[in-house]
């Protein structure tokens, strides 16, 4: 005999399978592929996922060679530095050049320039970023990038967002991949269809940032409770854009998939950590878009190379603070980048 609590749970059971099923009528396979990583995101990440995807991001990293030419391993632009803040852009340039690419670039304000060089001598520097004309002086240089990094020690001034704007606007053009992250989600925020639906555009924002950005798309609140559904919605309301929301584990979503890096990092939270990230992950992505989606085993490219930034970020700042504890800085992780890509990558 069905009792009375018995059947009210049917018909419940019942009306979700009913929901879901017009959910997928209405959306088709995309909602259901998405809906099925969705719940899986509720189980714990364990060391076997994460070695999985660790060897994805070894299947993308181009082998050292003799043959090959300077260069060819990556040419990285970044795209910030003014009067105030002149060790962001050097932090990402330089983290760049450990990860593996071959040069760096820094177009940068001109009061930024001397000072950026005078930290580096491996660094190019270009001083025009707040110069009229500087739209067409860094897409000069456009065709021999691989990768954009945009927003490291830019600042809020207006007349550097409009020519970073120009700027963003003439890569999108040559299809070229680039990073946002500090002050350019800034122009982001006020600005969305400046990436919408650019799948080659990967942007890094922090809690606060993430905030500012989803309200300014979505026009409400973050669900501080459902990280990965916010990162998830925030991704596909901007038309696939990756995502990777900065925070004790990092949320990275193409709007179809969703990852959770929870690599073992540290309790120090100095400034700079994400300029490390920012320079790293342009060299990735040009690495994955390279090798493709067959080295990926599927997964989208980008998606893999944030993983695997994510991941070397979060072990320089667990090797740095096993050495240092409360006194680390930015300059002592970027000292472990080698030993830290190796461990991670390479054995």
């Amino acid at each position: 005999m069905v009792t009375r609590a018995g059947a009210g749970a049917a018909v419940a059971a019942t009306a979700v399978v009913a929901l879901l099923s017009a959910a997928l009528a209405l959306y088709g396979p995309p909602l259901d592929s998405v809906l099925e990583r969705a719940f899986s995101l509720r189980k714990v990440h364990s060391v076997k996922d994460m070695e999985n995807t660790l060897q994805l991001v070894r299947n993308i990293i181009p082998p050292l060679s003799s043959t090959k030419h300077k260069g060819q391993d990556g040419r990285i632009g970044v795209v910030g530095g003014c009067q105030e803040y002149t060790g962001a852009p050097y932090f990402a340039a330089i983290s760049a050049l450990k990860v593996g690419a071959d040069l760096s670039h820094v177009f940068c304000a001109s009061a930024a320039a001397p000072v950026i060089k005078a930290y580096s001598p491996e660094l190019i520097v270009h001083p025009v970023l707040d110069s009229p004309n500087a739209v067409h002086e860094v897409e000069k240089w456009l065709p021999r990038l691989h990768a954009l990094v945009v927003g490291p020690g830019l600042g809020r001034d207006d007349a550097l967002l409009r020519n970073v704007q120009g700027i963003l606007e003439a890569s999108k053009a040559r299809d070229i991949p680039v990073v946002i992250d500090a002050d350019g989600l800034w122009l982001v925020a006020q600005q969305p269809a400046l990436i919408q639906g650019y799948q080659k555009a990967v942007l890094t924002p922090n809690h606060m940032e993430f905030s500012r950005l989803y309200d300014a798309v979505l026009r409400g609140p973050v669900d501080s409770d459902d990280r990965h559904g916010s990162v998830l919605r925030l991704s596909r309301a901007l038309g696939n854009v990756t995502v990777v929301q900065k925070g004790e584990r990092d949320i990275l979503s193409n709007g179809q998939q969703v990852l959770v890096c929870s690599q073992e990092g540290s309790s120090r939270r100095c400034g700079g950590q994400g300029d490390l990230l920012s320079g790293s992950l342009g060299v990735l992505v040009h690495w994955a878009l390279l090798a493709g989606p067959e080295k990926t085993n599927g997964s989208s490219p980008l998606l893999v190379a944030a993983f695997g930034a994510c991941s070397l970020t979060r072990q320089c700042n667990h090797q740095a603070f096993q050495k240092h504890g409360r006194s680390t800085t930015t300059s002592d992780m970027i000292a472990e980048v080698g030993a830290a890509f190796s461990k991670l990558f390479e054995t």
